[in-house]
């Protein structure tokens, strides 16, 4: 049975938060290893991941780390970049000379990439932000200890940690439009709607329209086969040669008509106006 949680990284990074944790100005409780840690519990809180430590659970520590949408193999590269950098970081210290520790940025984009993921999937408070970015290791940090640290193993762009947590900060959550139900054309253009005018409207202005088709037919809207019957009703205005009634004393297609293209004008216009 092997002795450390998950990693010798993760382990050690747990222990010394623990043990330092009643100590906020010490150097230990400030150091890179227990940063991480805190950054994880800003994101995470304490319970999701000092908890699977306890009881010795990986698998519930990874799918804590999961639930605001990151990946497994995120999860996996994240683990496998802290214990590179505590590798590095153990020779420094235990040699004369000194090794940049390229793992030390990449650890924290990780770990930006967890709090971004949190923020777009569920929200922050800005004291959670400004928490968050603090614990980072950067020029602006209010710790001595963490600006010794980046200055230490980002020679080469001692702000790239501040800048790839900028960029993150300005994404968006991708919305996808639910899916239009378009009617057939030879519907519409019984309207004089073309493609163009459909393609304009959103599915909530489209859908309205669609109902008001199947309501000038006296086509019941939540009938399991309303398309079968607009589409015979469709085939009988062909065959009747008559593109401005149903013939059959329903509602006047031309009511509908009006109100169909009085709501694409408006809304050609309005884009007109805005865009």
């Amino acid at each position: 049975m092997k002795s450390f949680f998950i990693n010798d990284a993760l382990d050690k990074a747990i222990k010394d938060y623990l043990s330092s944790k009643n100590k906020p100005e010490g150097l230990l409780y400030n150091s890179f290893l227990v940063c991480v840690v805190r950054m994880l519990i800003n994101i995470y809180g304490e319970l999701d991941i000092i908890n699977p430590y306890q009881i010795k659970n990986e698998k519930a520590f990874d799918d804590n780390l999961m639930k605001y949408g990151a990946k497994r193999e995120e999860i996996d590269n994240f683990k496998r970049l802290l214990d590179g950098y505590y590798l590095i970081d153990k020779r420094n210290k235990d040699s004369i000379g000194w090794e940049e520790n390229n793992y030390f940025v990449e650890v924290q984009k990780c770990l930006i990439d967890f709090f971004t993921y949190k923020r777009l999937n569920f929200g922050l408070t800005e004291d959670e932000a400004n928490t968050f970015f603090d614990l980072l290791s950067t020029p602006g940090s209010s710790n001595f200890l963490r600006i010794s640290d980046n200055y230490l193993n980002s020679q080469d762009d001692i702000y790239a940690v501040a800048r790839y947590y900028q960029e993150k900060m300005k994404e968006k959550k991708e919305v996808v439009e639910a899916k239009k139900n378009i009617l057939g054309f030879d519907v519409y253009k019984l309207f004089n709607l073309s493609i163009s005018d459909i393609s304009k409207l959103s599915k909530s202005e489209l859908d309205n329209i669609n109902n008001q088709i199947y309501e000038s037919f006296d086509i019941n809207k939540n009938a399991l086969n309303k398309e079968f019957l607009l589409e015979e009703k469709i085939k009988e205005i062909h065959r009747q040669n008559n593109p401005i009634t149903t013939g059959n004393g329903y509602v006047d297609i031309l009511l509908v008509m009006s109100v169909v293209i009085t709501t694409v004008m408006v809304i050609v216009i309005f884009s007109t106006i805005v865009f």
